[in-house]
């Protein structure tokens, strides 16, 4: 993991973890089938999975033994204008066999210089294409002599809490690694941004494996490792992999476009959350409307229900942010609203998010 993981995570970071240990079957077990044998499934997967090394530049920084000092001053006026070099390291893994290599958006932050290793050694300078912060997902080209062993993404929306997978890259820069484990929960939210949806494993992730592919027992990616969970910093037995349902529709549009775009309503919402405490949640209550928004030409108001979109029910803010975005800017969508006890249909044409161009 990156520094900039470590920073976006800080508040999770120093929480107390406590493992019970109930002993584990002995190789009896194993022989008898109870236990899963991951080489096969190694051996296949591996070759797909490659080291990223990184180079960028960013502005010197001020030496901390001379902060708050007289020399301050100086170092500062010596530094102005000044940059130095920064290095990194992260995981891939190839999804087409001419040279696409998904990794995370943190591993290659503003890097100048983009080096992928593949499991030979075989060293290749890598394009990026296309970045997105949001989903912290990032798609590189390289140019091989011969075509690359790839690994296709499956469905995540599959996997079952207890279901088996496999984790693999760049742990520390001991490449070629993979640690095994279980689905831990699905749906996670940690903090990272307004599309979180992780897979939670136990699979062991530490610094480096950012980016790696998770997988199923299938041999498909059905999930980018982008997180942990730690009081060190290194594996916990809690990580956090971008789910592939959500990863594959957005490495699309950045390999045909070379960005994202999400649409937009201009809306701020919250989950609606019934006075009783005993009736079913129904809708996401419209928390705020910016007047000349989408949303606000269409005539959406504040206070109102949003219980639908093209017919399919909403019931939470975070499944309507994420519906709403996968719309692309320019289409009309169909809300079905519940105003003053009664519903109706209102038209919107779904604008393009902000800072997208």
């Amino acid at each position: 993991m990156s520094a900039l993981l470590s920073r976006r995570h800080l508040g999770l970071l120093g929480a107390a973890l406590l493992a019970g240990c109930t002993g584990s079957p002995g190789p009896a077990a194993a022989q008898r089938g109870l236990l899963p044998d991951f080489a096969d499934l190694a051996e296949r997967v591996l070759p797909a999975v490659v080291n990223i090394a990184v180079t960028g530049e960013q502005a010197a920084q001020l030496p901390p033994e001379v902060r708050g000092t007289p020399l301050e001053r100086y170092f500062r006026d010596r530094l102005r204008n000044r940059r130095q070099e920064t290095t990194g390291a992260g995981s891939g893994f190839v999804v087409d066999p001419s040279g696409f290599i998904v990794t995370n958006n943190h591993v290659i932050g503003s890097a100048t210089r983009v080096v992928v290793s593949l499991q030979d050694g075989t060293e290749l300078v890598a394009r990026v294409i296309g970045m997105d912060e949001l989903t912290d997902l990032a798609l590189l080209k390289v140019e091989p002599r011969a075509p690359l062993a790839a690994v296709p993404f499956g469905v995540s929306g599959a996997a079952r809490v207890g279901s088996w997978v496999l984790a693999a890259g760049n742990p520390f820069g001991l490449g070629g690694t993979v640690t095994s484990g279980i689905v831990s929960a699905r749906g996670r939210e940690i903090g990272a941004g307004p599309f979180d949806d992780f897979i939670q494993t136990d699979a062991a992730i530490n610094p480096g494996n950012s980016g790696g592919p998770l997988f199923n027992a299938a041999g498909e990616v059905i999930g980018i490792n982008t997180a942990i969970y730690s009081p060190s910093g290194a594996s916990a037995g809690i990580g956090f992999a971008t789910p592939s349902d959500l990863a594959r529709p957005v490495i699309e549009q950045l390999k045909r476009e070379g960005r994202v775009e999400r649409g937009w309503l201009g809306v701020s919402v919250q989950d609606l959350v019934p006075e009783d405490g005993r009736s079913a949640r129904r809708g996401v209550l419209v928390a705020a409307v910016e007047r000349t928004s989408p949303a606000g030409r269409a005539g959406l108001r504040q206070g109102d229900v949003v219980v639908a979109i093209n017919g399919d029910r909403v019931e939470t803010s975070r499944a309507l942010v994420r519906t709403v975005a996968a719309i692309p800017p320019g289409q009309t969508l169909r809300l079905t609203v519940l105003r003053e006890g009664r519903e109706r249909e209102m038209p919107v044409q779904v604008g393009r998010r902000p800072g997208q161009g």
